[in-house]
């Protein structure tokens, strides 16, 4: 578990710790999508859903980083990225996907979904347990 976790009960720090690695491999998708494309991944998707999946590959680690510190900004951006990442995945492969019927893509964007779900239901106790943002 998450030593700044400990002291939680140990489902609650495995959560944290999966929130914490499904964004690390977030960010290590979004980076490597980035790397290999020679920096535009997405030319098929608008400029700003484009933009959106590239803020994503400093986004993802830092909400790791701070839910991983059991910080209450970790809790707030990793629901954020995860309600917003289903969100826009959601556009991008029902609105601007001609593919009929599932697709890789779609797949994922369910799995996404339901994780979003998850975090919003577990976003509470998440943040009574998280620490307030100040210095400690």
């Amino acid at each position: 578990m998450l030593s700044p976790w400990r002291g939680q009960p140990a489902w609650l720090g495995a959560l944290a710790l999966t929130f914490v690695a499904l964004l690390a491999y977030g960010a290590l998708v979004h980076l490597v999508q980035l790397l290999l494309s020679g920096g535009d991944p997405h030319p098929h998707l608008p400029g700003w859903l484009s933009a959106y999946f590239i803020s994503l590959t400093l986004l993802d680690p830092l909400a790791a980083a701070l839910l991983a510190r059991r910080r209450r900004a970790g809790v707030a951006l990793a629901v954020l990225i995860f309600v917003t990442d289903a969100a826009a995945n959601a556009v991008a492969n029902y609105a601007y996907d001609d593919s009929l019927g599932v697709t890789p893509g779609r797949i994922g964007q369910a799995l996404l979904t339901a994780l979003a779900i998850t975090a919003v239901a577990a976003a509470p106790v998440l943040w009574r347990a998280a620490r307030r943002d100040t210095a400690q």
